[in-house]
């Protein structure tokens, strides 16, 4: 059996496999850590369904001469998937009411959807709230969906444009004991809740570059291997969560002026320089 790979020839011999599936588990772990992911397959010139593929699962590879993967990155196919839902916001918007029912069964069938679900779960999650008549509008649905597709086409730009707002809630987080102690209570929640969210944000970024082969080990934050400045960081937001819960204002203080504050500059820091490095590149 000859394997192309995006219409090239894969280098690719077997062993063990004896089945379709055998193979295409071999490929998808032997693609996994460059971020790609298998998008279609031809078996002998003929393009298998995606919906069908599994039917073809116990195919002995004997009875294969050719077979054509195609490979798409995590980010092609998150941008695609984003895509989709934007659509299908605009058209649920501007649907009559009885045909919303449709459009949202079309988004659950859809490829979309099952990527957003598999990969994305938190989006998957209000899509399906939002579609359902439940939680956020369409309208404000589709404002979250396209902040993730810049965060996924240019996160250079995407950092460039929030770093104010890094910096404004890294002040926040140093004067947060004080507003605790003098009673703004909407204030400190509403400054833990900026934190949270642009902590996320930036985790999402780092994460999309660690599907194209950023090393947990080899890039380094504020002299520290990412996994183990990572590590430390979640443990810090743990700690601060459980003393905030418990209106430790001590502890709340010591870990958002000396721990989360400075922790959320070096990481905002390290992760911009990396993208800014990585958008010239691609230039």
């Amino acid at each position: 059996m000859n394997i192309n790979l995006n219409d090239k020839p894969a280098n690719i011999t077997l062993d063990t496999e004896k089945t379709l599936g055998d193979v295409l588990t071999g490929i998808e772990l032997w693609i996994a850590p460059t971020g790609n992911r298998i998008q279609r397959i031809s078996i002998d010139g003929q393009t298998v369904e995606t919906e069908k593929l599994e039917e073809y699962f116990n195919m002995d590879v004997k009875n294969i001469k050719k077979l054509d993967v195609f490979l798409s990155s995590w980010r092609e196919l998150a941008s695609e998937a984003f895509d989709y839902l934007e659509q299908i916001c605009s058209a649920y918007t501007n649907a009559a009411f009885d045909e919303r029912a449709q459009l949202a069964a079309d988004w659950q069938q859809s490829a979309a959807a099952r990527f957003l679900q598999s990969d994305i779960a938190d989006m998957h999650e209000l899509a399906a709230h939002t579609l359902s008549g439940e939680g956020f509008s369409p309208e404000e649905l589709s404002i979250l969906v396209q902040e993730r597709l810049r965060e996924i086409t240019d996160p250079a730009l995407e950092m460039d444009n929030c770093e104010i707002l890094i910096k404004d809630i890294a002040r926040r987080m140093e004067e947060l004991p004080l507003d605790m102690q003098t009673g703004k209570d909407q204030r400190a929640a509403e400054t833990i809740q900026l934190f949270s969210k642009t902590s996320e944000k930036l985790f999402r970024i780092f994460f999309i570059h660690k599907t194209e082969g950023l090393s947990l080990d080899a890039f380094v934050i504020d002299e520290l291997p990412a996994r183990a400045f990572i590590e430390e960081f979640n443990t810090a937001i743990d700690e601060i969560s459980a003393a905030y819960e418990n209106r430790d204002t001590v502890l709340v203080g010591d870990l958002s002026e000396y721990e989360l504050a400075p922790r959320l500059l070096k990481f905002f820091s390290a992760l911009k320089g990396f993208s800014d490095t990585i958008s010239r590149g691609s230039r």
